[in-house]
């Protein structure tokens, strides 16, 4: 068997570290970082371009009336559409547009462009991929040898505490909620903070997608749990921990 060669990377961006583990049997080092590389200028131009406390970016431009989402970037436009398809789906309890000061896609962007990493780390060769962007983690390949990776979901209490471990080969988890933040996930449809759920994990195979639906999860709770007979989510699976009682619900066949 060819050995299998690991490398990670921890990159300082979208205001938090993003953490990237990588390894390949197929490639050597010297590969997996210039895709490293190729991936770190990939996430800048992200947060150049969808940063809400960069004045320059075009998302503030699109926020103060400057810039027009036709004469956007390629990418904004396109995850303008996305965002819109999010909200439909949600019944818009994930509804980017209803903010503080316009439009915020942070909460599709994270997963969105983590999946972009994993697409940037394949092309160069990488078998075994795991992006870990603050929560929104997108996978691929397992750890290695047929054996998957294992993702804790943390304690909205007690950052020390694991709750559920869940066992993924390829896809992404993204998991929503109070943590060190705080209550910060408005409900759209009130303009106050969301009271569904404690925390929210959505697993399935779109990053910005699986990142809206565990946001819209925190906003709804159990109410929320209809838009799951969609056609569309037959692919996510829900892990929820309710707001006023210590316990947790779930929505298809986990990984775990």
């Amino acid at each position: 068997m060819a050995e299998r060669i690991r490398t990670t990377a921890e990159i300082d961006v979208w205001g938090t570290i993003l953490f990237i583990d990588v390894a390949s049997t197929k490639v050597g080092l010297d590969e997996l970082n210039t895709g490293l590389a190729e991936v770190t200028e990939y996430v800048k131009v992200i947060d150049h371009e969808f940063s809400t406390y960069k004045p320059d970016s075009q998302v503030s431009q699109i926020r103060r009336g400057e810039l027009k989402i036709e004469n956007a970037s390629a990418q904004m436009q396109e995850v303008w559409q996305l965002c819109l398809r999010a909200r439909e789906l949600t019944d818009g309890s994930f509804d980017p547009w209803c903010v503080k000061g316009g439009y915020d896609p942070s909460g599709y962007v994270k997963g969105w462009a983590a999946d972009g990493c994993i697409r940037i780390l394949k092309r160069h060769g990488a078998e075994n991929i795991q992006i870990n962007a603050a929560g929104d983690l997108s996978l691929a390949g397992g750890f290695e040898d047929g054996k998957p990776w294992s993702i804790g979901v943390r304690s909205p209490e007690n950052k020390f505490q694991v709750l559920k471990v869940f066992e993924i080969f390829e896809g992404a988890i993204a998991t929503s909620g109070t943590y060190e933040i705080g209550a910060h996930i408005k409900d759209p449809h009130t303009g106050l903070i969301a009271i569904g759920a404690r925390s929210a994990t959505v697993i399935g195979p779109d990053g910005g997608l699986a990142d809206a639906l565990a946001t819209s999860l925190v906003v709804t709770g159990r109410d929320g749990a209809g838009i799951f007979m969609k056609p569309e989510l037959a692919d996510y699976k829900v892990w929820v921990i309710d707001r006023n009682e210590d316990t947790a619900w779930t929505i298809g066949e986990l990984p775990a």
